[in-house]
C-alpha cells in the first residue's frame, strides 16, 4: 500500500508540471484529489488494514494528500498570474476601469418609518423599549382592564399558543398590541415614565388592502405627577407636525379603549385635499392615525401606582398605516409581498 501511495504521488507531480491551463488543472484535481480518486480509495480502505499497518498507511496517505493540495494551490496561482500577464499583453484587460458595482441593500419602508417615529419621540425625552411577542393573557388583557368576559376581547381575536396551565387554561398568545409593555414597564419602574414601544403584533383576521395578520405597532406611555390631557395633545400634535409637515392640523375625538379614560382618536387634516374631502379621507377631510387617552386609574392601581398622585397618557399607532399615508400606498399587502420593484422605491 505504501508503494502504491508513492506511485500516485510521483505520477501526480509529473502530470502537474506539464499542465498549462485552468481546465486541465481542474481535471487533474478531480483525478487525484476527487471523491473517486485512487488516493481517496486508499483512505477509505484503511479500516480493513491491520492496526499497525493502518497507522503507517494513514499517515503516509494524509501526507500525500496535503502535499498534492499544496502543489495544486501553488500551480493555480501560477496559472492565474500567467493568464493575467497574457491578458495585459493582448490589451484585453483595462486596469483603469472602475470596479463592478456591488448591489446595496436598504431598509424596508416600514423600518424607515418606525425608526423615524422613534427618533421623534426620543427627541422629546421618551426611551425606546422592546418587549416579547409571545405574551401572557394577564399582560395582554387582564392588567389592561380587559377581563375574560369583556366585549372588547372580540376586537382582539388572535393566535393562542398551544400551552395549558394546571387549570386547563391557555394563557399564552401572540400579543395583539404592544400595550402589555405598559404594565411590564410600570411594574419595574417608578415614575416618571416616558417610553415608546415598537414591535410586531398579531391579529387573527382576514387579509385585505387595509388588514394584515402581522403588523407593526408603536405604543407610547408617559406617567408622572400632574400630567394632563393637555400634555397628551401637545405631545401628539408636535409628533404629527414633525412627521407629516409643520402645516398639519390635528383633531381629537372621543373614542373607547378599555385601558384609558378618557379615550380619544387622533386625526390629521388630509394632506391630499387640504381638508375639503377626497377619496383618501372618505370625503371627511380628516385621516385617523392613532388612538390615545389618559391611563385608566384601574391600570395604575394594578401596578401599585397611586392614581391620586400619578396620572399619565398612552397612545398607539400602526406603523404600516403611517407608512401608507406617508408614501401614498393603497394596499398594506405590498409591504410583505417581497416584490423588489415595490421595495426599491423607498
Amino acid at each position: 500500500m505504501l508503494k502504491k501511495l508513492d506511485e500516485i504521488k510521483s505520477k501526480a507531480i509529473d502530470e502537474l508540471s506539464g499542465i498549462s491551463d485552468i481546465k486541465a488543472l481542474e481535471d487533474w484535481r478531480v483525478r487525484y484529489l476527487g471523491k473517486k480518486s485512487a488516493l481517496t480509495q486508499v483512505l477509505r480502505g484503511l479500516s480493513a488494514l491491520p492496526v499497525g499497518e493502518r497507522k503507517r498507511v494513514g499517515a503516509s496517505a494524509n501526507e500525500t494528500k496535503d502535499m498534492l493540495e499544496a502543489a495544486l494551490a501553488q500551480k493555480s496561482e501560477e496559472l492565474k498570474e500567467t493568464e493575467l500577464a497574457l491578458a495585459l499583453e493582448r490589451g484585453g484587460l483595462d486596469v483603469t476601469l472602475p470596479g463592478r458595482p456591488i448591489p446595496l441593500g436598504r431598509l424596508h419602508p416600514v423600518t424607515q418609518i418606525l425608526q423615524e417615529i422613534c427618533d421623534i419621540f426620543a427627541s422629546m425625552g421618551f426611551q425606546v423599549v422592546e418587549g416579547p411577542e409571545v405574551e401572557w393573557d394577564y399582560y395582554n388583557f387582564e392588567a389592561l382592564n380587559i377581563p375574560r368576559d369583556h366585549p372588547a376581547r372580540d376586537m382582539f381575536s388572535t393566535f393562542w399558543i398551544d400551552f395549558e396551565n394546571e387549570r386547563g387554561e391557555r394563557p399564552m398568545l401572540l400579543r395583539t398590541h404592544t400595550s402589555p409593555m405598559q404594565i411590564r414597564i410600570m411594574e419595574k419602574t417608578r415614575p416618571p415614565v416616558r417610553v415608546v414601544v415598537p414591535g410586531k403584533i398579531y391579529r387573527y383576521e382576514a387579509t385585505d388592502a387595509t388588514h394584515e395578520t402581522m403588523l407593526y405597532q408603536i405604543e407610547g406611555l408617559a406617567v408622572d405627577e400632574n400630567i394632563t390631557l393637555a400634555d397628551l395633545k401637545g405631545t401628539l400634535y408636535e409628533f404629527a407636525r414633525r412627521l407629516f409637515g409643520a402645516e398639519r392640523r390635528v383633531r381629537f375625538r372621543c373614542d373607547y379603549f378599555p385601558f384609558v379614560e378618557p379615550g380619544a382618536e387622533m386625526a390629521i387634516d388630509c394632506f391630499i385635499c387640504g381638508g375639503s374631502g377626497c377619496r383618501l379621507c372618505s370625503n371627511t377631510g380628516w385621516i385617523e392615525i392613532m388612538g390615545a387617552g389618559m391611563v385608566h386609574p384601574g391600570v395604575l392601581r394594578g401596578v401599585d401606582y397611586d392614581p391620586d398622585t400619578y396620572t399619565g397618557f398612552a397612545f398607539g399607532m400602526g406603523v404600516e398605516r403611517i407608512a401608507m399615508l406617508r408614501y401614498g400606498i393603497d394596499d398594506i399587502r405590498l409591504f410583505y409581498s417581497n416584490d423588489l420593484r415595490f421595495l426599491r422605491q423607498f
